[in-house]
């Protein structure tokens, strides 16, 4: 028996997946869920082998809510935007069904899936989708982490400074230090560059928080943040840095 789950805040688009289901019964549906929060709860407690997931949800969308997701489930995407198409087939969906879909249209999506699923492990992404670069305004505006069990939603104007550290970044914000398995470069495809400057090959500052350059011997220099963090500043970073502030 397949087990699915069903990930939309719109309880008409739910219920319509749930009547298309209704035409494979080797498929069992074992929750429905209104919010991407709920989806990883369900994710971690049922490990479904496959999902209905749409994109666009309060508190967080689609996308950020797969990245927290430790072993992913098939996915197929679910949503009225059809702007979403590259970066969902980037990260490895399935399919992608514009919303109003078919019977017909469903059908082909899930048996795709099925076809997929008996050659190859669908939960390995043959790209990781932490770093497809965030196409969604409100994911320039935000970094979500998870601390535990919790999962914290930081705005970027709480966000400190941040540090390379191995195969994670740590972001260092007002409410405290998270981990983030993201690299440096994807952060500077994704944050505002006339907000946040790569400084350094391990740092990337945001200029609200700068409070002066400081000169160092050989011509090196340092960043002077609010809250009285020295940061590094290598002769490319200090070059950009004195472009964004029209030095």
């Amino acid at each position: 028996m397949i087990k699915c789950l069903i990930i939309d805040d719109e309880p008409l688009a739910r219920s319509i997946v749930a009547e298309y289901l209704q035409q494979h019964p080797d498929v069992t549906i074992v929750q429905e869920c209104g919010d991407g929060f709920e989806g990883i709860k369900a994710i971690k407690q049922h490990q479904p082998d496959l999902i209905f997931l749409d994109i666009q949800m309060p508190k967080i969308n689609g996308f950020e809510m797969l990245e927290l997701v430790e072993q992913r489930p098939g996915v197929i995407f679910t949503t009225a935007f059809d702007n979403y198409a590259l970066k969902a087939f980037e990260a490895n969906a399935v399919d992608y069904l514009l919303k109003p879909f078919s019977q017909e249209r469903f059908d082909a999506a899930l048996k795709k899936w099925q076809e997929k699923r008996t050659i190859e492990t669908i939960d390995k992404p043959t790209i990781n989708l932490s770093e497809v670069p965030a196409k969604q305004p409100e994911e320039r505006m935000r970094i979500v982490v998870k601390a535990g069990n919790d999962i914290r939603i930081i705005p970027v104007q709480d966000v400190l400074y941040l540090e390379a550290y191995d195969d994670y970044v740590k972001i260092h914000s007002k409410d405290g230090l998270f981990l983030k398995k993201k690299t440096m470069g994807y952060y500077e495809q994704t944050l505002d560059p006339a907000q946040f400057v790569r400084v350094h090959r391990s740092y990337m500052i945001p200029i609200a928080q700068l409070t002066r350059i400081e000169p160092l011997e050989k011509d090196s220099h340092v960043a002077l943040l609010k809250n009285g963090v020295r940061i590094p500043l290598s002769k490319s970073g200090y070059t950009r840095l004195r472009t964004v502030l029209g030095l």
